[in-house]
């Protein structure tokens, strides 16, 4: 057996395939590990938890990373000029271990993949995690705006088209 099954080029990079709709058990498990534990501090529970997995998947917007388990995923949708970049979620069992890193990075090359400039995503304004995580990434802010019950701090990250 080969040292890097589920690896990507090299033995850090993870494996990020799309979802399929045998893996809609998982998807749903690991983003209600990731968003579950913000109910509390955000007093609604996260959007990325009450979307429609099944959907997103069969629509070809889900990547997952893990193998064999799943430990995390992206959910993205190409929009007029940008990619945007619904949600992220690895796994609390997870953490550390570079799977954040390698989704977000995986979100830019299939953005550039699809000929868009820019990434934007949002995250809520209590996540105060993701606010020191996404500028670490070349995001910047663009505004904070309310949704209904959401306070979303907006972010984009412009990408080199070549």
């Amino acid at each position: 057996m080969s040292k890097r099954k589920g690896k990507g080029m090299n033995d850090d990079t993870p494996r990020i395939r799309p979802a399929t709709a045998a893996d809609v058990p998982a998807v749903h498990a690991v983003t209600d590990a990731a968003y579950r534990p913000y109910i509390e501090r955000i007093g609604v529970v996260p959007r990325p938890m009450e979307a429609d997995h099944a959907a997103d998947v069969a629509a070809g917007r889900v990547y997952v990373t893990g193998d064999p388990q799943i430990t995390g995923l992206v959910v993205v949708e190409a929009r007029p000029g940008h990619l945007f970049l619904e949600s992220v979620a690895v796994h609390p069992d997870a953490h550390g271990q570079g799977v954040g890193r390698a989704l977000l990075h995986f979100v830019d090359a299939h953005a550039r993949a699809l000929g868009l400039p820019e990434v934007r995503l949002y995250t809520h304004a209590l996540m105060w995690e993701n606010q020191k995580i996404y500028p670490r990434y070349g995001y910047e802010v663009v505004e904070r705006r309310t949704d209904g019950p959401y306070d979303r701090i907006h972010y984009r990250k412009r990408l080199d088209i070549v």
